[in-house]
C-alpha cells in the first residue's frame, strides 16, 4: 500500500493557528501522511508573537536529512525561514535529496506590515529558494517586496508574478486576499495566466490562512493533482476553512481546519 507523504518545512506556532501546526492539520484534511522539520519555535497565541527561537541550521539540516533519507516526500511545503544561514541549509539540503514538488510560501511580512525578514535573508531567500520552488505563494506585500513594485489591482499581481518567475520559481501565485473588493488570486507560469476568483470573506478568523492555503496546494500535488486543479482544490477549502473559523482566543481567530466538505 503507498501512502501519500508531504513535509513542511516552516516554524511551529505555540497558539495552534499557524505554521506546521496549520500545515499538518491541513496534511491530515486531505488525508496525507504529513511531516515536519521545525526552523524556529515561537511563543504565539492570537494576540501576537511574544518570543521567536530561530532553530540552529545545523539542527535544521538533520531534520531534513533524517526525514528525506528514509520517508522522502511527495511534495514539500516551505514556510518560515527567518535567517539567511537557515534559508541557506534548507536549499542546500532540498537540493541534496530526491523530494516531490516544492511549494514555497515567502514568509516576510506580518499583517501588521511589519518586516519579518532580515535584508539578508531576504536576498538570501530569492537566490537560493525561489530557483527551487514549484510554486511560490506570496500575498500582495509579499508580491510588492519580492518584484520590487507596488502590488494593489489584478493589473499590478500579473506583472509581479512576471517579474517573480524570473528569478527562478516554475510558477508563482500571487494571493489578492489583501485586495479591497475580491479575494482573487493570478497564477503565472511563464505561458499562461490563470484567475482564481472569489469573493471577500468579511471574517476576523483569519490566522494561518498563508500557511493552510500553500499546504493545502502541497497536498493535493503530493496527491498527484495538477497544479490548477491543486489550487482550485485548495483555495475551495481555505475558503470553507475560513468561512468556518472561530474565535480561539481574545485575537485574531483560527480557521476551522476539519471542516467536512469544501
Amino acid at each position: 500500500m503507498s501512502i501519500v507523504k508531504a513535509l513542511t518545512i516552516a516554524g511551529s506556532d505555540s497558539g495552534g493557528g499557524a505554521g506546521i501546526q496549520a500545515d499538518l492539520k491541513t496534511f491530515s484534511a486531505f488525508r496525507v501522511f504529513g511531516m515536519a522539520v521545525i526552523t524556529a519555535v515561537t511563543a504565539q497565541n492570537s494576540l501576537g508573537v511574544q518570543g521567536v527561537f530561530n532553530v540552529p541550521p545545523e539542527f535544521v539540516v538533520r531534520q531534513i536529512d533524517s526525514v528525506l533519507s528514509d520517508f522522502g516526500a511527495d511534495a514539500i511545503k516551505v514556510g518560515m525561514l527567518s535567517t539567511a544561514p537557515i534559508i541557506e541549509a534548507v536549499a542546500a539540503r532540498l537540493d541534496a535529496h530526491r523530494h516531490g514538488a516544492v511549494v514555497l510560501d515567502p514568509v516576510m511580512i506580518a499583517k501588521s506590515g511589519d518586516p519579518l525578514l532580515e535584508p539578508a535573508a531576504r536576498a538570501a531567500l530569492m537566490k537560493s529558494m525561489l530557483p527551487l520552488a514549484d510554486l511560490v505563494t506570496p500575498n500582495l506585500p509579499e508580491a510588492a517586496a519580492l518584484a520590487d513594485m507596488t502590488v494593489g489591482d489584478e493589473r499590478a499581481m500579473i506583472e509581479a508574478a512576471r517579474r517573480i518567475l524570473v528569478l527562478g520559481p516554475r510558477a508563482v501565485l500571487v494571493k489578492g486576499g489583501h485586495l479591497q473588493d475580491s479575494a482573487t488570486d493570478i497564477l503565472w507560469d511563464g505561458r499562461d495566466v490563470t484567475r482564481f476568483p472569489a469573493a471577500k470573506l468579511d471574517s476576523p478568523n483569519t490566522h494561518g490562512t498563508g500557511c493552510t492555503y500553500s499546504s493545502a496546494i502541497a497536498a493535493g500535488l503530493a496527491r498527484g493533482r495538477p497544479l490548477r486543479d491543486a489550487i482550485v482544490e485548495g483555495k475551495a477549502y481555505v475558503t470553507a476553512a475560513i468561512r468556518e473559523g472561530f474565535p480561539a482566543g481574545r485575537g485574531v481567530g483560527a480557521l476551522r481546519h476539519f471542516v467536512e466538505r469544501w
